[in-house]
């Protein structure tokens, strides 16, 4: 993925997971949302694959 930061609906999207799971690994802290605006929140695509090739349990 050549984006630095992506949405949480891209980020469903790339690691195959629901909406609301991406919400919940951030209420868990599993995920880091940067919010840029009062409607926008982004997530780094370098921490996803971190998370994604570091842990066998998502």
């Amino acid at each position: 993925m050549s984006k630095k930061y992506i949405r949480a609906k891209e980020v469903a999207q790339y690691l195959g997971i629901g909406l609301s799971t991406v919400w919940l690994y951030a209420k868990q802290g599993k995920l880091h949302p940067k919010k840029i605006s009062d409607r926008v929140t982004v997530f780094e695509v370098s921490e996803l694959d971190a998370l994604f090739n570091s842990e066998v349990e998502v």
